[in-house]
């Protein structure tokens, strides 16, 4: 009777809290590139595809508002021309963004927050240490969440932080930010939609 009424109460615990929160997965595309650099001279940027992936933890205030940080492997950066050459300068992050969410009852969502990112590589031919360790931005978007646990987000993040760390030479300034939009696919478990 004893062991009955342990697994029962086990299940109840289990039960409320994953009524508490959801886990999941996402993982998209990336369009980046580096903003603020009006300085330049004879050399301009454009836009670099890159991806990301990761998982989540969407922790509930209620019915509408959750907390929702997150694990993001990211590929970013810009595409680079000058006059005598072009590369892709391009810098991982393994980024960490905390957004609060507003969910409707539909399934829709908007979400914001803070981002911090931590560059695990970098690739560029021109510049020696391209970008600084950390990386500041800010993150808004909206997306849908299906009763199933699939769902599909778009975001932008924009950086606050200079993300150069080297020395100005050739008329590059390092004074530039990281803009990225990222459109995801995602799976949850435990399928809390609100």
């Amino acid at each position: 009777m004893k062991k009955i009424m342990i697994i029962c109460a086990l299940f109840v615990t289990s039960t409320s809290f994953a009524q508490k929160f959801e886990l999941g997965a996402k993982a998209g595309v990336n369009i980046s590139n580096f903003t603020g650099h009006s300085s330049w001279q004879n050399a301009k940027t454009n836009t670099l595809v890159g991806f990301h992936a990761g998982g989540f933890v969407s922790f509930f205030l209620g019915d509408v508002f959750a907390i929702q940080p997150e694990v993001l492997f990211s590929s970013q950066g810009a595409k680079y021309q000058d006059a005598t050459h072009d590369e892709n300068l391009k810098i991982n992050y393994i980024n960490v963004p905390v957004m609060l969410k507003f969910r409707t009852t539909g399934g829709f969502y908007v979400e914001a927050g803070p981002q911090v990112g931590f560059k695990i590589s970098e690739s560029s031919t021109s510049i020696d240490s391209l970008g600084k360790s950390t990386d500041l931005s800010v993150a808004g978007g909206l997306g849908f969440h299906s009763k199933m646990g699939l769902g599909i987000g778009a975001r932008y993040t924009a950086g606050l932080s200079k993300v150069g760390n080297f020395k100005p030479s050739n008329g590059i300034n390092p004074d530039f930010k990281n803009g990225v939009i990222q459109i995801s696919l995602f799976y949850t478990l435990f399928n809390n939609r609100k």
